[in-house]
């Protein structure tokens, strides 16, 4: 819940100018709800592509007050949603059974659905980790279609002690969770392990990304405060390269 018309205006034309036309990574903006449709019209024309930070688990028009349909994200060039991020588990209280639904109507709808799993500071501390980064997934994978809908989708490890603290997994516990994703996801299906794109999300700056992303299973990272800058985010975006 960031930005004004003027800083996001600001902000799409930076990336685009600093990305020029010859980016070697895949760059995604997720911006709040209001500037979507502004954003899509500055992205014309760019290879930096379009997702929204939420979508309703609901795939039709309906009685759904202050939600977004896939088919309304699509509208607008939309193509990608984040899909319970921490915040919306923790502060709102969203759970790994809508995680699901709206995992399942955002594919339906053709968006790509961009799934957030961590744990918390307690969990990792009582060595519940692995546990619960489980149950997150086994919430998708317990669908009848859960190995299909998940290989239309982008995953994003954010341990949530380590979003907006300051405080970063180091590499080595970021890839120590990455490689776990991709045992726990292989006893379903190989493909799938394999295939999927794996992010990173936790306080990634300018000075970590390159460490971060140079592990084996880390694919790239969901930016959180460092987004809002440009050239923080340009620099992230040129260590992801």
């Amino acid at each position: 819940m960031n930005g004004t018309r003027q800083s996001v205006v600001a902000l799409i034309d930076g990336i685009k100018a600093g990305l020029g036309d010859d980016a070697n990574t895949e760059v995604l903006v997720c911006p709040p709800a209001l500037f979507i449709e502004s954003v899509s019209s500055r992205l014309e024309g760019s290879d930096v592509k379009l997702g929204a930070q939420n979508v309703c688990q609901e795939p039709v028009s309906g009685a759904y007050t202050g939600e977004l349909s896939a088919s309304m994200l699509m509208e607008f060039g939309c193509n990608y949603a984040i899909i319970a991020h921490s915040e919306r588990r923790h502060i709102y209280g969203e759970s790994d059974e809508l995680a699901a639904e709206r995992l399942a109507a955002a594919v339906a709808g053709n968006v790509t659905p961009i799934l957030c799993i961590g744990e918390l500071l307690e969990e990792r501390e009582n060595g519940t980790t692995e546990q619960i980064i489980a149950q997150q997934l086994d919430a998708v994978l317990n669908l009848a279609n859960g190995v299909e809908l998940l290989k239309k989708t982008v995953l994003a490890y954010e341990p949530v002690w380590a979003i907006g603290t300051g405080k970063t997994a180091s590499p080595e516990q970021a890839q120590e969770v990455h490689a776990f994703i991709r045992a726990h996801l292989a006893k379903h299906d190989e493909a799938l392990a394999e295939g999927i794109k794996i992010l990173y999300g936790g306080s990634v700056n300018a000075t970590n990304a390159a460490d971060l992303f140079g592990m084996p299973d880390i694919d790239g990272g969901l930016i959180g405060g460092a987004s809002l800058k440009v050239n923080d985010f340009l620099a992230i975006c040129k260590a992801a390269g």
